[in-house]
């Protein structure tokens, strides 16, 4: 693999990995200020962001050393709407700048795995961020944002509220890939 894409999946892998834990724990948080819609929408994201995690590590498999991984994080967790305020920077953050010079890079080298890894978590991440939109408007209005059942696919992390598709969107995986969040 390239050294220029091989480090951008590390440092994805990296972003997603902490993703997936600052979700959980903003999920912990939204539960104690009885908001369980924005902690279920939490959940489901971190789980999104573990599978995205999950495919740039499989990507990394010819590795046999430790890397170093240079990623975006928001710190400093404080009530959900500030909480919400930093996922939607990161997912913008993820949408505008990272994913796109991530894709790129993999195109002009080639590497169609790492390509399709990035690809699946860019698209999934403009679902994230329009349903932390929406949780935000909910939380700013002093209530709880109104969420149906929200499915997680296991092999992309797309993201969808409502029924699970028969076939992933993303992916093509059938439906019994989606995890419930409900």
């Amino acid at each position: 693999m390239k050294i220029m894409t091989e480090q951008n999946l590390i440092n994805a892998f990296g972003g997603e990995s902490q993703a997936s834990m600052r979700y959980r724990l903003f999920a912990v948080i939204a539960g104690k200020e009885k908001l369980p819609n924005v902690a279920r929408l939490f959940q489901a994201v971190a789980y999104a962001e573990y599978v995205h995690a999950g495919d740039h590590y499989k990507e990394l498999r010819h590795l046999n050393e430790g890397r170093v991984a240079n990623s975006m994080a928001a710190f400093g967790p404080g009530d959900s709407r500030k909480n919400l305020g930093h996922a939607i920077g990161g997912e913008t953050f993820e949408i505008e700048e990272m994913y796109p010079a991530y894709l790129e890079v993999a195109r002009m080298q080639e590497e169609k795995g790492a390509e399709r890894s990035f690809r699946w978590a860019y698209e999934t991440e403009q679902m994230h961020k329009a349903l932390f939109e929406k949780a935000m408007a909910a939380v700013e209005g002093d209530r709880d944002v109104e969420l149906g059942p929200v499915h997680v696919c296991d092999i992309c992390g797309c993201t969808i509220e409502g029924n699970a598709p028969d076939y992933c969107p993303l992916c093509g995986a059938k439906k019994n890939h989606f995890v419930a969040f409900e």
